[in-house]
């Protein structure tokens, strides 16, 4: 009988803090699912993904190594960008196959991956795409990075290739050419195999998730199912069972959609009787994103980033302050919450923790296990402080109370925008005490520049050493050049 503990990871895409109505008194519309997971487990209410865009967390929620310590500077991939894991990088899924899970990697990708052109060189950008040889195998793929099953897509669904991806190979050679959709079910043009309908990815990678399950619990080894899932993300294609339930527009009738499909997992558990040994995570990548059309929710009553100053991109928290909750009923007392301020990268060191595994020095070096806040042992903060990065590559770092912003404008899509008029009139640094300013309206800069120094000097150290926990220090992947570290020398880089 299989005693170690089974995990899920479920990683929606685009998702507010604000849209779960356990985290969210004010929500417009109920998320019962999820709901339901809170109160069998625990809800954190300082969790954050290491960027405020969808590549780079997903970087670091596999690796627990901070994402702009890769070649990724800044931005996200396309759908047939080269990849950005590197070879060797141990991964939470590698780990555990190690140990003997059974791993399994179901939705979106967004890491990159090897397509083939029929000249036998590498595609990398979206012009390519007439020239990739869809017949043949797919290379660094999830499949070389630690898990033994893969179904999904390249990239965000309203990126091409419009396949799906089975390992390493596309389920159907792609002939037709799809025409680009705006608004609210944006998707750039492209190439879409017969098998796939946008409508219907969402749902069929639930399936799959569901029958993963029911056929891993039938064996005697634990397992790890990684499901990035493809939404909230735009395509917003709320099925018709959804449509006009939230009473808001139809992001919020796609966040039900979401819910629901959280729920199926849920009950795949409960009908294999495995759930006391699974241990569920819910979370997103980043923030919601303007999509969704902020203005539209707002005139309901609906605020995507709940109390939080900015959107998906920024480095404002509402860009990488992100839904969580776990459960794990062997350890996690039900309906318990936690005010610990933790990242995304942590997973790694938990999980490491959790089935006693060593990480070695050259991995997971900005993670930090968060078991002492699952099982209630945790008295003290068990991060001395938390890095963040916006879609432009600036920084942050946050310690206690103070989070210190290396940039005077949004970092991304919010204002004021970076370079814009505005942003050329402020301070080039921003502080706030978000114990009394949650919304960042008051930069105190200026007022403490002790705190100041004190963050800068600590943030340059995570930098140059390559690793933010104690151990040997580390090399940073690719150049050494970041677009928006301006308070590094040039020798420091």
């Amino acid at each position: 009988m299989n005693t170690r503990p089974n995990l899920i990871y479920m990683f929606a895409d685009d998702m507010g803090y604000g849209d779960l109505s356990c985290l969210n008194e004010n929500a417009r519309f109920t998320t019962p699912n999820l709901d339901k997971l809170a109160a069998g487990g625990m809800r954190c209410t300082d969790a954050h993904s290491s960027s405020a865009v969808c590549t780079p967390s997903r970087y670091s929620v596999l690796t627990g190594r901070y994402n702009w310590r890769s070649h990724l500077k800044h931005g996200v991939t396309g759908g047939y960008s080269q990849p950005v894991l590197e070879p060797d990088r141990l991964t939470v899924a590698s780990m555990l196959k190690e140990q003997g899970y059974r791993t399994a990697c179901v939705g979106k990708w967004h890491l990159g991956l090897n397509w083939h052109l029929k000249d036998g060189s590498l595609a990398s950008t979206y012009q390519h795409e007439e020239h990739v040889d869809f017949t043949a195998p797919i290379t660094d793929c999830p499949t070389d990075h630690g898990f033994d099953y893969y179904f999904g897509i390249s990239a965000s669904l309203d990126m091409p290739p419009y396949v799906y991806i089975e390992n390493n190979r596309v389920t159907c050679v792609p002939t037709q050419i799809m025409e680009a959709r705006h608004g609210k079910q944006f998707m750039r043009k492209g190439m879409i195999g017969d098998d796939f309908v946008p409508e219907e990815v969402l749902p069929t990678l639930t399936a799959k998730v569901e029958k993963l399950i029911d056929d891993y619990a039938g064996t005697n080894d634990p397992f790890f199912i990684y499901f990035p899932m493809p939404a909230p993300h735009t395509p917003i294609y709320p099925s018709d069972e959804f449509k006009g339930k939230s009473g808001t527009n139809e992001y919020g009738d796609f966040c039900l959609m979401v819910d629901h499909m959280v729920g199926r997992v849920m009950t795949a558990l409960d009908r294999n009787k495995i759930a006391d040994n699974t241990i569920v995570v819910f979370t997103a990548d980043n923030g919601c994103s303007p999509m969704a059309d902020f203005d539209e929710l707002a005139k309901v009553g609906h605020h995507p980033s709940y109390v939080f100053r900015g959107m998906k991109s920024d480095i404002f928290e509402g860009g990488h302050r992100i839904p969580f909750i776990v459960r794990w009923p062997r350890t996690i007392a039900p309906g318990s919450r936690s005010d610990q301020t933790f990242c995304l990268s942590d997973l790694t060191a938990t999980m490491a923790q959790v089935t006693g595994y060593k990480l070695p020095d050259n991995a997971a070096e900005d993670s930090v296990s968060n078991a002492p806040i699952w099982d209630g042992s945790a008295t003290a903060p068990v991060r001395e402080a938390v890095v963040h990065s916006s879609i432009n590559g600036s920084f942050s770092i946050r310690k206690g109370k103070w989070k210190l912003e290396m940039c005077p404008d949004s970092g991304g899509w919010s204002d004021p925008k970076p370079r814009s008029e505005e942003a050329r009139h402020l301070p080039s640094i921003q502080l706030y005490d978000l114990s009394t300013d949650i919304g960042e309206k008051v930069n105190v800069q200026d007022q403490h520049p002790d705190v100041v120094a004190e963050l800068t000097a600590l943030l340059t150290k995570y930098v140059k050493e390559g690793r933010s926990t104690p151990g040997k220090p580390q090399p940073n992947t690719g150049p050494k050049y970041w677009p928006e570290v301006r308070w590094l020398t040039e020798a420091d880089m």
